[in-house]
């Protein structure tokens, strides 16, 4: 979940448009110029698109924009695989409900790194197949919306069906065609936004579906100042009876987990997932935006909570067997993390 990319400016007198070797050149060498600064970039552009070369021979592939976000890998596990820090096709698809997890994933690569060599006739009706049911029969009207943003590093968004209301959770990338089905699907009355990470489009999607933006008010910045609702202090708050939201500051200051209570789901943006190898749970240290100290603090809190269901904007789904096992797991992953004191 990379947020920290810092972004480097050139000064004015450096820029191709106003630099006075530019001011001093022919209109006609300036236009020379300016199309051949404009060739070079296309073919910078088309030469990370091509085909990465540990793809397997077929129809999918991988091109060198990849960045190595995992959706691909978890939507469709059978397909792509991890090869020298992108994904990567192992196997192509050999059966429709392969061709369709595939395609579902091609759809929600936020950088359209997936391709196919010939036209996917079906995408259409892939498209129609958002928002995704995670578990329909251990918790039905839970969905991943899947058209993943770069704007939020590839994040996951959900959407909960609910009789007051449907909450929609983090932001997709915005489509007419998502917001369509989520529009049949009742709409959304409420957007919960975790962390100020990953609202993405969440101004168009506010507008498109007219819901109600929440969001803690100290991850509240320029772009998201016009927030319906800012939570305010420690919590918990309520959207809900049985909707309860939990102030866990760690990953940033103001993140905050939704706990559904009915079907024991917890979605915790960036606070805590599973491990990309699946081997145990996982925080992340590295992109870490307020205390990592007082992260794990946030963890321990969660042993309070009963859910079985671990729904992360970033990483991978976790599923325990019942309430014993999601507290086993958390105990050996607080364990493992004794060596990080506070302070």
């Amino acid at each position: 979940m990379p947020m920290a990319t810092q972004f480097r400016f050139l000064p004015n007198h450096h820029h191709p448009f106003t630099s006075s070797t530019t001011r001093r050149s022919s209109p006609a060498n300036f236009v020379i110029k300016i199309r051949s600064q404009i060739q070079s970039s296309q073919l910078q552009a088309l030469s990370k698109k091509k085909r990465r070369p540990e793809n397997v021979d077929g129809d999918f592939f991988v091109d060198h924009t990849c960045i190595d976000c995992d959706t691909c890998r978890w939507m469709a596990p059978e397909i792509f695989t991890r090869v020298g820090d992108m994904s990567a096709v192992s196997k192509q698809p050999t059966c429709q409900d392969e061709r369709l997890k595939a395609l579902q994933a091609l759809l929600s690569c936020p950088t359209s790194s997936i391709s196919t060599e010939k036209p996917a006739r079906d995408i259409l009706e892939v498209q129609k197949t958002f928002p995704i049911p995670i578990d329909i029969d251990r918790i039905p009207g839970v969905y991943h919306c899947g058209y993943h943003s770069d704007k939020s590093y590839g994040a996951a968004s959900y959407l909960l069906v609910h009789p007051e209301g449907n909450i929609l959770i983090d932001s997709p990338r915005y489509t007419e065609r998502l917001a369509s089905n989520i529009e049949k699907m009742g709409g959304a009355r409420y957007m919960f936004l975790t962390h100020r990470d990953d609202v993405a489009d969440h101004e168009k999607w506010s507008k498109r579906l007219n819901c109600e933006r929440v969001l803690h008010s100290t991850e509240v910045n320029v772009s998201t100042s016009n927030v319906e609702m800012k939570l305010n202090g420690c919590g918990p708050w309520s959207l809900s009876d049985d909707v309860q939201l939990i102030h866990t500051p760690g990953h940033t200051e103001g993140s905050v987990c939704l706990f559904y209570k009915p079907l024991k789901v917890l979605f915790t943006g960036d606070h805590l997932a599973l491990a990309m190898d699946e081997s145990n749970l996982a925080i992340s240290e590295i992109y870490n935006f307020y205390s990592v100290p007082i992260q794990l603090d946030s963890v321990a809190m969660l042993l309070e909570l009963e859910f079985e269901w671990i729904l992360p904007g970033h990483g991978r789904r976790v599923a325990f067997k019942d309430i014993e096992e999601k507290n086993t797991s958390l105990k050996a992953f607080l364990t493992a993390k004794q060596h990080i004191h506070v302070y």
